[in-house]
């Protein structure tokens, strides 16, 4: 199966959506008149859609088209002349290196978006690959009127940027929140698809909290809103009107719209916005730690009664999880009270505490819950040891490894204390994705000093969670060996 790729699109990919939800409708005085001359079954089947152009007539004005310019350098050479000679001939390399190379020049590329007013003043909202290393920005409202936008700051993390007009008693959007968007919601986006100014689609919410393998905490939300190059920055709204997401990102084979479209939570940049404006910049908490999903085997691995929560696989020196006494294995299952349902989440809510808040949270530890306070922190991997000679077998085990003791060296190159190399996979362990050259670090939240060690876990156990570390990651790997 062809491999699906995540597109940023330039200056271009963005969501469309519509909303309408409840037996709710948004109909104009004409549209009213002409439901009430038309049939009975005709009126019945326009009163189960939802209607957008009340919500576009009200909103479409405060959603823009951006444009952008970015300057690039680009060096040219003088073609060869053609002497009637091919790359066979001997003379070919001979008169290529008589070639007049060309002065460097500026070649300006420009690039679309998509954007909204958030507040009458003209702060704008878009995606931070929108406006990229733009050396001008311009900004088009729907009533024709351009303005050259000043970029006040850009998150690559979150992909939200911040622009600013001079202009006064715009347009604006209603915020809404994205916490109370439920699946399976109309939502619609305006943006400018291929340059098409203004232009409506619509669609319902998909899922919400999706991770996205881009290293960001964003909790996406999934829609099957069309989205094309040139809608990127532009609002996801709901059936209200208010604005609850900036349209993002798409997931296809193609490069172009397959039914699966992303849009940042508004909370998320309004978090971004509010910092930019207020500092400059953007300040986010950090606990220091690696954290993965809990399934269901990692779940009965740990005596969890469901599969939630965020497992930690590992805590980073001197970090904040760390003094807090934080360890490998703990899985997160509250923060400050509130329950935590996925890491993505977990990592969400903790990249917008303020950094030296005091937190506590729950962990699920040896069986049972325990409190840990933490003081949150502020935001800113080794090699694979050799498989050699002089394994145990423990295939017998039923795990299907072949495993050998770190050297004291290899430990302290791995900053591993004990460890297990695997030099053999097969069976059970094979099929969990163990390879040779990863090291086993602990099993079932317990370091792994030897070989004996391992094996008498393996005999108690059905399901073992094995703390796998590959070149700079670790993560847990639940083992079926029964």
């Amino acid at each position: 199966m062809k491999q699906k790729v995540m597109v940023r699109a330039l200056a271009a990919a963005g969501l469309a959506t519509a909303i309408g939800v409840g037996g709710m409708q948004y109909y104009t005085p004409e549209v009213q008149a002409r439901t009430a001359s038309a049939p009975a079954a005709v009126q019945a089947k326009r009163a189960a859609l939802p209607d957008f152009a009340q919500l576009v007539e009200q909103y479409g004005p405060a959603v823009v088209n951006i444009s952008v310019v970015h300057d690039m350098k680009e060096t040219g050479a003088v073609a060869m002349p053609d002497f009637g000679m091919g790359p066979d001939d001997p003379m070919y390399e001979f008169f290529k290196r008589f070639q007049i190379p060309q002065p460097q020049y500026g070649i300006p590329a420009q690039g679309i978006g998509s954007g909204f007013i958030v507040s009458p003043d003209g702060l704008i909202l878009t995606n931070a690959h929108v406006v990229k290393d733009a050396s001008e920005v311009i900004v088009k409202l729907t009533d024709r009127r351009e303005f050259k936008a000043k970029v006040v700051g850009v998150d690559p993390q979150t992909d939200v940027a911040v622009l600013k007009v001079d202009a006064s008693d715009l347009p604006s959007v209603k915020l809404g929140r994205a916490s109370d968007v439920r699946v399976g919601e109309w939502v619609v986006a305006i943006g400018s698809p291929f340059g098409f100014e203004n232009s409506v689609t619509s669609g319902i919410v998909s899922a919400k909290s999706r991770a996205l393998p881009d290293g960001t905490s964003v909790p996406f939300i999934q829609t099957d809103v069309a989205v094309n190059p040139g809608n990127s920055g532009g609002p996801l709204f709901n059936l209200d009107g208010e604005v609850v997401g900036i349209n993002s990102q798409i997931y296809s084979r193609s490069g172009g719209y397959q039914g699966v479209s992303f849009a940042i939570p508004i909370e998320t940049a309004l978090f971004v916005k509010d910092q930019i404006v207020a500092h400059g910049k953007v300040t986010r908490g950090r606990l220091g730690v690696t954290i993965q999903e809990v399934n269901q085997s990692l779940a009965q691995s740990f005596g969890l009664a469901g599969a939630h929560g965020a497992l930690v696989s590992r805590v980073e020196p001197g970090s904040a999880a760390e003094k807090a006494g934080l360890k490998p294995g703990d899985v997160i299952l509250k923060l400050n009270g509130a329950p935590v349902g996925s890491s993505i989440e977990l990592s969400s809510r903790v990249s917008t505490m303020k950094p030296g808040t005091d937190a506590k949270v729950e962990v699920w530890r040896n069986g049972k819950p325990q409190e840990i306070a933490v003081r949150i922190g502020e935001a800113p991997g080794e090699k694979l040891a050799a498989a050699g000679a002089g394994a145990a077998d423990l295939s017998g085990a039923k795990i299907g490894v072949a495993v050998r003791p770190l050297t004291q060296d290899e430990q302290k190159r791995m900053g591993v204390e004990g460890g297990l190399v695997v030099s053999q996979s097969a069976g059970a362990a094979a099929r969990a994705g163990i390879r040779p050259g990863d090291i086993i670090v602990s099993v079932n939240g317990t370091a792994v000093k030897s070989v004996e060690q391992l094996k008498d876990a393996a005999k108690s156990r059905e399901t073992l969670a094995l703390l796998i570390q590959r070149d700079e990651a670790r993560i847990f790997v639940p083992v079926q060996i029964g």
